[in-house]
């Protein structure tokens, strides 16, 4: 059910201020949207190129695991692994893009140590530490671009649907009060000329029968 508005001129000056305001918030909604949209398709590129080399990392780290269990055995590789951490420490920042808050992870930073000793270790097992460490590196660049990309597409969507709320709803109830507001004023306005032209007929028409009566 329409809202009903007293047809008086302050109610109109109103509406007209909200008009102005919610165009010029359509209109920045809109921007923030295109800017967005730009951000977006640039990160679809670098998570394409970031799961491509999440392909071709993996592929080197299990032909190299491969090789390690091939050379230096099985059980000295498993036995090596659990030497290995279990946890990856991430450093996570938020930054304001476009008003909107946006998780940035930080690819994680090996040392050159290593966490067993390298003495008992073949080449072999070596190497396959090193690839897998990169493959880490990788999936996590991965997760960081995808999550950025989510996240700005979810801020996309929900910008989209405030535009068109504004833009259909908003905007075309308020421009509808307006004119119901200005149809009843213009009404008004007719009435009381049409008021003052009979009074002024009427006075006209004394006068005029005063000076003949005279």
């Amino acid at each position: 059910m329409a809202e009903q508005i007293a047809p008086t001129r302050s109610n109109l000056l109103q509406r007209r201020d909200q008009m102005r305001l919610a165009i010029r918030g359509a209109d920045l909604l809109k921007r923030k949207r295109d800017a967005l949209i730009g951000e977006f398709f640039d990160l679809v590129k670098v998570s394409l190129a970031a799961r491509k080399a999440l392909s071709e990392t993996s592929k080197e780290a299990y032909l190299s695991l491969f090789l390690a269990k091939a050379w230096d055995g099985p059980e000295a590789v498993d036995s090596l692994s659990l030497a290995a951490k279990t946890g990856l420490d991430l450093e996570i920042k938020v930054q304001n893009l476009f008003g909107v808050k946006v998780p940035q992870v930080q690819a994680p930073e090996f040392d050159k140590s290593l966490p067993f000793s390298p003495i008992n270790a073949g080449a072999r097992t070596l190497d396959a530490a090193s690839e897998f460490r990169k493959l880490t590196e990788a999936l996590v660049n991965v997760a960081a671009t995808e999550t950025r990309l989510r996240r700005i597409g979810e801020e996309i969507k929900k910008t989209s649907r405030r535009v068109n709320a504004l833009e259909q709803l908003v905007i075309p109830g308020i421009n509808q009060q307006i004119k119901d507001i200005r149809s009843v004023l213009d009404q008004r306005a007719l009435e009381e000329v049409t008021v003052l032209k009979r009074i002024k007929a009427k006075l006209e028409a004394r006068e005029e029968a005063n000076k003949e009566a005279a």
